[in-house]
């Protein structure tokens, strides 16, 4: 079972080193949830192009994906651009609007990364088991983006 506490304590300590530059730390923090959480078998940042209404891929732990630009509304990541809201799906199966990046994804959840109340981004975690989320990783991976956005925006 995973330690949330002691694990954004961890990441937290990973956001402090200001010898590396952001994409570096931000891989660092994708490579520890990645290997540290059981059901995290895909961890990256997409942020967002406001211009072009688009998401860009950031810094990931995991199966390299095709999709590196996402057009806002597409997918959950493009939808959770337009919403501003957490969306946590337990079955990717059952949506309509869902892009697949590997056949092995059942579950997805994407929290937004708010800096000075704008939506810049997101962090975008899949897990190959069906309902894998849970509120403890909803409210731990809020906990983190607010810590990103204060020690690296």
């Amino acid at each position: 079972m995973t330690n949330y506490s002691l694990l954004l304590q961890e990441a937290k300590g990973l956001l402090l080193n200001t010898a590396l530059d952001k994409n570096t730390t931000l891989t660092k923090v994708c490579l520890l949830l990645q290997s540290t959480v059981e059901h995290y078998d895909w961890v990256g940042f997409y942020f967002a192009n406001e211009v072009e209404r688009t998401l860009h891929l950031g810094p990931f732990a995991g199966i390299p994906t095709d999709h590196t630009v996402i057009p806002y509304g597409k997918g959950i990541c493009g939808q959770v651009a337009v919403s501003n809201e957490n969306f946590l799906v337990d079955d990717v199966s059952a949506q309509d609007n869902y892009i697949a990046c590997d056949i092995h994804v059942k579950s997805e959840i994407v929290i937004p990364l708010f800096v000075g109340g704008k939506n810049i981004g997101q962090i975008d975690i899949d897990s190959n088991v069906v309902n894998a989320f849970s509120e403890q990783d909803t409210h731990f991976l809020e906990q983190l983006n607010a810590a990103i956005a204060d020690s690296l925006f």
